[in-house]
């Protein structure tokens, strides 16, 4: 079973239809809304401030969400997919965007709508990514513009295939919700 803990009496909470996975963990004051799904060995520490996620966020294997004492807060917006051993701390992602595997994700970034930060990209603290856009490099860099059709065939497309992968688990579901 996952490893959720309160930290100073506030519990994490999600929404419905979430699937945490049996060996991830998730401490402290974290929220997050419905469809979301927090994979094998993720980590999601609300323990030194608070961490928002909102509808249909995936949190793919090996990935931290963390924030800094009395500092910044991580707040993920809806439709975010963030893939396998990313690291996002203390930093604003607004909707519709998609982190790739291995990517950092500092403190005071913000990350607008429709973007992608490729494998492996670095945006360091207090960086802004433009909307509509792809980052890439370390440090991360814009590289490109994206067409609504990226929008749809990448960003939408993973973050709706997650929401089905979670249903596979269904029975792991049930153990884990409210």
């Amino acid at each position: 079973m996952a490893l959720i803990l309160p930290v100073e009496k506030i519990a994490p909470k999600w929404g419905n239809d979430c699937f945490i996975a049996p060996n991830a963990t998730i401490i402290g004051d974290v929220i997050m809304g419905d469809e979301c799904s927090i994979w094998f060995n993720a980590v999601i520490r609300g323990d030194v401030n608070s961490i928002r996620m909102g509808d249909k966020v995936n949190v793919q294997d090996g990935a931290v969400l963390h924030c800094t004492f009395k500092r910044t807060k991580t707040i993920i917006g809806n439709n975010v997919s963030i893939g396998h051993n990313a690291v996002v701390h203390g930093c604003k992602v607004h909707d519709n965007v998609l982190i790739g595997m291995g990517a950092i994700v500092m403190d005071n970034a913000i990350v607008h709508s429709n973007t992608i930060i490729a494998a492996g990209a670095v945006i360091l603290q207090g960086a802004v990514c433009d909307g509509n856009a792809i980052y890439a490099g370390v440090p991360a860099k814009k590289v490109k513009d994206i067409e609504p059709e990226k929008v749809e065939g990448e960003i939408n497309r993973i973050a709706n295939n997650y929401v089905g992968y979670a249903r596979w688990f269904d029975e792991v579901n049930e153990a884990t919700s409210k």
